[in-house]
């Protein structure tokens, strides 16, 4: 490893060996005791090095014989994430230490996870890509069954594990069909011995290597493990599985799609087309009937990804744009919404019933009135930045020639504003309940309200983020 190789990659040895030390200075400080400490400290390190990278990264290189990218696309992404998941830690440090579920390794868990996700997003190489989506799995099947006295929690981490080793095999099939065709696992060498038209064998392994991917997130119909982990898991990480992996999933779909299978985007963009519209259609018809709001929560997750497939799907540098923009304005909804989740109690016990959330707004008017916001934008009701993330993946699909996909996903996106609106229609005008606790903590009001303000107020800054986004697609799609 030379030096130019070891800085590419710099970021990551520095959350591993802050994993490790955090680990270690667990292990002998007094473990649980000092957890707090740890889920701040690893928060301000995730922040830390999101500037880090945001700011110092210029231009595209590539280290390790070409095995990890360091370039405006993988910087997008991992700022994306470093950022999501320090949100996640700050807020659900009072939820879990008020119900004895803070551990001293959940925040080390979930920086191994984002260390995963980050060499996702930077991945080459299929060697690459499998040993950062392992780290970043095999981190998330222990957190999700974390609350070990609970049924549904160990329920939830149990399917995850085997529906994801599932998955695991599905890729694996896929890569080492690549690999047998291609002749390599480098992106850049599966790409060169394509041309403009790929062996059928090398088509079967693309199809698998898909099928896989999809799992992860949790894309129709291999979404079947979301809405059981979403509702099993401790809230806190069910709001960690909405948002970081989620960009990460989708940053190494549009990676593995553009780097190694980029001459051939008629091919995969039609499966990846198909897996958009039954996200769509899923996750926004199965939502309505959901009466747990985490549940909900999960088949808004899967519509959401149809979307951002959609942008994948057009096979272009304006998609890809369009997709990152996507993922960006999700996750700082979802990271508001899961605030304003994580803050619901009756009695000092959390609640995620929606019918708990009857004419919330008379006791609690202005964080009824974030939640409002934030809903809103989650369905795409203008003039709320979750509008204008619509429009950009419908924008790319359109100009891709890809009318008929922009045309089902605006029916989607009429059939899912029902759910999103149904829960606006109890906090304002349900039936007269007890309803729940008032009060939450500082840093959960802090998000909410943060989210919604950005939301609102999100297209003064949105020229911005899409300058980024485009920077980093030109960058992927040559």
């Amino acid at each position: 490893m030379t030096q130019a190789d070891f800085s590419t990659i710099l970021p990551e040895c520095l959350l591993a060996f802050y994993a490790m030390a955090a680990l270690l200075f667990g292990v002998s400080a007094g473990k649980d005791r000092i957890a707090g400490l740890i889920v701040w400290a690893t928060a301000g390190l995730f922040v830390a090095l999101a500037l880090w990278i945001g700011l110092s990264g210029e231009g595209a290189r590539t280290g390790f014989h070409g095995m990890f990218n360091d370039d405006p696309f993988s910087r997008f992404a991992k700022v994306t994430i470093l950022l999501s998941a320090a949100a996640v830690l700050a807020m659900s440090q009072d939820y879990m230490a008020r119900r004895n579920l803070l551990r001293f390794e959940y925040p080390i868990l979930i920086t191994l996870a984002v260390i995963g996700m980050m060499v996702m997003v930077s991945a080459g190489d299929l060697v690459t890509l499998y040993m950062g989506l392992e780290l970043q799995s095999l981190s998330l099947y222990v957190v999700a069954s974390m609350r070990r006295d609970s049924a549904k929690s160990s329920e939830a981490g149990m399917k995850y594990f085997v529906l994801g080793a599932l998955s695991s095999g599905l890729l694996l099939y896929g890569a080492s069909l690549t690999y047998g065709y291609a002749g390599t696992t480098q992106f850049a060498g599966i790409l060169s011995t394509l041309g403009g038209e790929a062996p059928i064998g090398l088509l079967f392994g693309l199809v698998f290597m898909l099928s896989g991917l999809a799992f992860k997130v949790s894309a129709a119909p291999f979404h079947m493990w979301t809405p059981d982990v979403y509702e099993g898991s401790p809230t806190p990480v069910t709001a960690f599985f909405a948002t970081a992996p989620k960009v990460a999933a989708l940053g190494l779909l549009a990676r593995l799609m553009h780097d190694a299978f980029g001459s051939i985007p008629g091919d995969w963009g039609q499966v990846v087309a198909v897996l958009a519209v039954l996200s769509i259609f899923v996750g926004s018809i199965a939502a309505i009937g959901q009466k747990d709001i985490k549940r909900l929560m999960a088949y808004s997750s899967i519509a959401h990804m149809g979307f951002a497939l959609m942008g994948l799907a057009s096979g272009t540098a304006a998609g890809v744009q369009a997709m990152l923009i996507y993922v960006a304005i999700y996750v700082t909804m979802n990271v508001g919404t899961f605030a304003f989740i994580l803050s619901m109690q009756k009695d000092g016990r959390p609640v995620t019933s929606i019918d708990s959330l009857n004419m919330y707004s008379r006791r609690e008017p202005l964080k009824a009135l974030a939640l409002l916001v934030l809903f809103f934008s989650l369905a795409g009701v203008p003039p709320f930045i979750g509008f204008f993330g619509k429009f950009y993946v419908l924008r790319a699909a359109v100009d891709a020639g890809l009318v008929w996909l922009a045309v089902l996903g605006v029916i989607g996106s009429v059939i899912g504003a029902f759910y999103y609106l149904r829960v606006v229609f109890f906090m304002y005008f349900g039936k007269e309940t007890e309803g729940l606790d008032r009060g939450m903590a500082p840093v959960q009001w802090v998000m909410l309200m943060g989210s919604a303000a950005l939301v609102a107020l999100g297209i003064i800054n949105l020229f911005g983020i899409e300058g980024v986004a485009a920077l980093a697609a030109e960058t992927l799609v040559r």
